[in-house]
């Protein structure tokens, strides 16, 4: 059974930092990646990183703020989040098998964390 158990999400207030982590048990993926969803707002996407750790992809949004890594011997990817903004207040998913664009998801997701940022 193929899981993705998100952690480290919270409350900061705005120019804080977080550092959200995605355990993958089951199975290793290729790629895998983070989508957050804001009140009202679609899905979209964060940032992803391919198996070796040396391709990443960012949205626009968040570069130079967001870094992501992966640790493949513990299956576990990271988002280090810093000088956070309200606007990044969202509900923060881990996706495993993703296109490194962000342009289309795989079928394994974790249940999500709260991040909330205070201005």
């Amino acid at each position: 059974q193929v899981q993705l158990t998100e952690s480290g999400g919270g409350l900061v207030q705005a120019g804080g930092s977080l550092r959200l982590s995605c355990a993958a048990s089951g199975r290793s993926f290729n790629n895998m990646g983070w989508f957050r969803q804001a009140p009202g707002k679609e899905r979209e996407f964060v940032a992803a990183i391919e198996w070796n750790g040396l391709t990443t992809n960012y949205a626009d949004s968040v570069k130079g703020r967001f870094t992501i890594s992966r640790d493949s011997a513990k299956n576990t990817v990271y988002l280090q989040m810093s000088n956070l903004k309200p606007e990044d207040t969202a509900i923060y998913y881990c996706n495993g098998g993703l296109v490194l664009s962000g342009s289309a998801t795989g079928r394994d997701w974790g249940q999500g964390t709260q991040v909330t940022v205070s201005s």
